[in-house]
């Protein structure tokens, strides 16, 4: 690389799409600085448009250049660093990974408003509506599809860790939150995702985290 990389990042407890470049560069081991603008901050009001041409996190940035919105920079991150398997090699499979974050990047409004991702929190049941079950079980579905077709070399849902898995990580951080009951195979697949050292140390540096951001506590009281 002609520079090093530098991630910006939201809060993370709460960052869901902060998370999953972030996972996914840690897991399969490409460095990158950290930059952390935590949300209703002063820290994120002086340096947001500084850092991002969208105002959103996250954004990759090499030297002079930025790339924004999640699924660029997993695409960027693939075309930057070929051999670190940022994708599946089966074309496959690729297709297959490509397909269900696209489905993540576009769908499943209804689990992200209701079980908005908190990691260092445990509201077993809450946000349970009819259409939410609804996306878990499509979710569900997508999982085991993945790990019937694809997952025969290694635990994760095209067998070893690629963009899919770092894709769908917030939602396993929402499964756990919220205590969802889950099929055989989609608990272990969590727990897989869970025992990941990139998702550890994601996890790790949340539960550090002591902001109260009220829009994405919405089954807790501020603290006193």
């Amino acid at each position: 690389m002609s520079a090093p990389l530098t991630l910006v990042i939201g809060n993370q407890n709460y960052s869901s799409w902060s998370m999953r470049p972030w996972v996914l560069m840690r897991q399969l081991g490409i460095p990158f600085d950290e930059v952390k603008l935590r949300f209703n901050s002063a820290e994120w009001e002086a340096g947001i448009a500084r850092w991002s041409p969208s105002g959103l996190v996250p954004v990759l940035w090499r030297g002079e250049q930025s790339v924004w919105d999640t699924l660029a920079i997993m695409e960027t991150l693939a075309e930057w660093y070929p051999g670190h398997g940022v994708w599946p090699a089966d074309p496959a499979a690729r297709a297959y990974a490509r397909s269900a974050c696209a489905e993540m990047h576009a769908g499943f409004r209804d689990l992200r408003s209701s079980m908005p991702m908190n990691i260092r929190s445990a509201h077993p049941g809450k946000g349970m509506t009819p259409a939410t079950r609804a996306n878990i079980d499509r979710i569900e579905h997508l999982w085991g599809e993945a790990r019937k077709r694809h997952g025969q070399g290694g635990p994760f849902l095209c067998g070893t860790f690629s963009a899919v898995d770092a894709m769908y990580a917030p939602v396993v951080m929402r499964f756990a939150t919220y205590a969802v009951p889950l099929a055989a195979e989609s608990a272990r697949y969590c727990e897989a995702m869970r025992g990941a050292p990139g998702v550890r140390a994601w996890v790790q540096a949340a539960l550090q985290e002591k902001e109260f951001v009220p829009e994405d506590e919405p089954y807790a009281t501020a603290p006193a």
